[in-house]
């Protein structure tokens, strides 16, 4: 198998609008959450949101393009342009068929969705937008993405809800391992605070109603009562290790493993005695050959939700037995919310950045311990090497999917 290196890292988020502004918010412990802005939530369940601030598509793109694209993938190309700047990826030295693309969305665009639903049933089928399709399905931020940067590899969204960022990076971890591609320019995005999400995930009793933005979202905490929306991109350059030294890029870590899982129990709660998601943490490790024992650090998809984060932490106590209670276990959620097709990407960015600065954050606003809930959920930050960093996504439908990163070691 060919080696797998991440060599940029690009993300849009709700504490930063770059990679360096969302690091240095995650070691301050910034929250994204406050009132949702993007209409009027005072009559729905849930009024805080964790809005990405201040993002200007023209500053990223041609303003043309920027208009013929949602947000989600307004996002996603702008997370793809700093990421592909960070490696230093010269497209004209570089044969455009080997450099592929896969950036998943778990919703596409809701808001075009609600937009010309309504112009359909108020002015009539003549009104609706000659590119509402192409605006809204889940692919075009893929497409766009590929389109703008000239990525003529193979080019793939997949779509597994909240496991979505995670398997978009892990299927292009294979795709390099596999030959298939070089470079692979990857990850998740969404852009869906907006009615329809909101009252939807409401209604599922999903999300929190808690008005504190420090009380919200309390991954792993016994006061949990649900996760807040989030919205942003995360993407990544993953390369073939020797295309990458041969070009002299900088290398952040090396991906070694990637797990996947069915829980094939419901549609949105995970299995409860954690089977499931456990399988795709040891597939991940059986994949790179790690033994559980040299595993220190897991990001966890940690939602906030009760389910989620009982169901989890078993999970975790079935993949590593007595071990799990030597591992440090964050939620990066505690701090962006939950990015649906993104959170996967993000939190991978996330867990690159650990092991480069050798520090994982803590969960933020975890104080009160739950009765069966008794491993290291991170109340504080760790100051110490990462040498293997294992990161957890589950997704609405029974999609587990885990992968597995490293120190890089020539």
């Amino acid at each position: 198998m060919r080696r797998v290196v991440v060599t940029g890292l690009g993300a849009i988020t709700p504490i930063g609008l770059n990679v360096d502004e969302f690091w240095n918010g995650i070691k301050e412990s910034k929250l994204g959450f406050a009132e949702i802005t993007k209409f009027d939530a005072s009559e729905y369940k849930a009024h805080l949101a964790a809005e990405v601030k201040g993002f200007v598509g023209k500053e990223y793109m041609d303003f043309k393009a920027a208009k013929r694209m949602e947000l989600f993938s307004q996002y996603a190309v702008a997370a793809a342009r700093e990421a592909l700047e960070d490696a230093g990826l010269d497209m004209a030295k570089e044969d455009p068929y080997r450099v592929g693309t896969a950036i998943g969305s778990g919703v596409g665009s809701l808001q075009a969705i609600e937009r010309e639903y309504t112009k359909l049933v108020e002015k009539g089928p003549g009104r609706v937008n000659p590119i509402f399709v192409p605006l809204m399905i889940s692919n075009m931020a893929c497409g766009n993405v590929s389109i703008q940067f000239g990525l003529q590899g193979k080019t793939i969204n997949d779509v597994t809800a909240c496991a979505t960022g995670t398997n978009s990076i892990g299927e292009a971890f294979r795709s390099i391992q596999h030959g298939e591609a070089d470079v692979m320019v990857t990850g998740g995005t969404e852009g869906s605070v907006c009615p329809t999400a909101i009252a939807g995930f409401a209604a599922l009793t999903a999300l929190s109603s808690v008005d504190d933005p420090t009380k919200c979202s309390l991954p792993f905490d016994k006061n949990r009562s649900g996760f807040v929306l989030g919205e942003g991109a995360g993407v990544v350059v993953l390369e073939e290790l020797e295309h990458a030294k041969a070009r002299g890029a900088k290398i952040y870590a090396e991906v070694v493993g990637y797990g996947c899982s069915a829980d094939a129990y419901h549609i949105t709660s995970p299995l409860e005695d954690g089977a499931g998601a456990a399988r795709a943490m040891t597939n991940a490790m059986d994949d790179a050959g790690v033994k559980p024992e040299e595993i220190t650090y897991i990001n966890a998809h940690g939602t906030g939700t009760h389910h989620n984060d009982l169901f989890e932490t078993r999970a975790i106590k079935l993949a590593f037995g007595d071990h799990a209670k030597d591992i440090r276990i964050n939620s990066t959620k505690s701090m962006i919310g939950h990015l649906l097709g993104a959170a996967g990407a993000v939190e991978f960015i996330t867990c690159v950045k650990e092991i480069e600065e050798g520090y994982i954050h803590r969960t933020v606003g975890y104080e009160t311990p739950d009765e069966e809930m008794d491993l290291n959920y991170c109340k504080d930050a760790y100051e110490e090497e990462v040498p293997y960093a294992l990161s957890n996504s589950l997704g609405f439908g029974g999609h587990n999917a885990s992968i597995l990163i490293r120190r890089y070691e020539a």
